[in-house]
């Protein structure tokens, strides 16, 4: 099913997607927010660029974007997958709980702050060019991977990246040499052990975006942990 969102606002959008049966095709999105919010079992294609929030809360079910998303992609998403075919804003997987985002080219500040995980449900965001500043602000579980695709000459990664990390576990595609990275993470290079690990998120991205999987996994990554249960202690509490 075809549905032109010209003219409509979120909740006309959200009730359009609603009656489809599963599957359907949203054309002329040009900055509408909330599309999909809370969603679960449905497939929505999108053409056009949606706006912030797209997918918050998703529940399950798959949104496909043929361009580029804006902020908050995915906030506080607990299941489903969201595949972005361009790039995205800022803070993509903001407190996403569950899921995958799966994002082609590049992602702004702040993406998978406050990312969390419990028990069955370990989030993934995947980027496959370069993210901002302040990555994995606060995380608290799940995997960030990001690949440095698309011979930009910028660093996989911005400054800061994990400030305030206390739990999960990033990858990036890079030794990260001249990179600052906060006192409360270890930063080491990826063994074998890792490279399992993240192999399948890898292999999903290049099954979504035609990529070359053995030219990637054939890089160095470096992986990104947080070396304290309680990385503020030192900052708040007396010794």
């Amino acid at each position: 099913m075809v549905i032109n969102v010209k003219g409509l606002d979120h909740r006309g959008i959200n009730e359009a997607i609603r009656r489809t049966c599963g599957d359907c095709t949203l054309t002329g999105c040009l900055g509408e927010r909330f599309i999909a919010a809370g969603m679960s079992g449905r497939r929505v294609t999108i053409e056009g660029t949606p706006g912030n929030a797209l997918g918050a809360y998703l529940n399950g079910g798959t949104i496909n974007v043929m361009g580029n998303a804006q902020d908050a992609l995915g906030d506080t998403m607990n299941d489903g997958c969201v595949v972005v075919h361009g790039s995205c804003g800022d803070a993509p997987g903001y407190a996403m709980r569950g899921g995958s985002i799966y994002i082609r080219g590049d992602a702004g500040y702040r993406a998978g702050i406050h990312m969390k995980a419990y028990r069955d449900k370990i989030p993934a965001l995947v980027i496959g060019g370069c993210a901002g500043s302040f990555l994995g602000e606060y995380q608290a579980g799940g995997v960030i991977v990001v690949l440095g695709l698309g011979g930009s000459g910028r660093p996989v990664v911005g400054n800061f990246p994990g400030t305030g990390m206390h739990g999960g576990k990033m990858f990036l595609r890079s030794d990260c040499k001249g990179i600052k990275f906060p006192s409360q993470v270890t930063v080491r290079e990826a063994d074998g052990r890792d490279l399992d690990e993240v192999g399948p998120y890898v292999s999903e991205f290049c099954r979504l975006f035609a990529a070359d999987e053995d030219a990637i996994m054939s890089s160095a990554f470096t992986v990104v942990t947080p070396d304290s249960k309680n990385p503020y202690k030192q900052m708040y509490v007396a010794n």
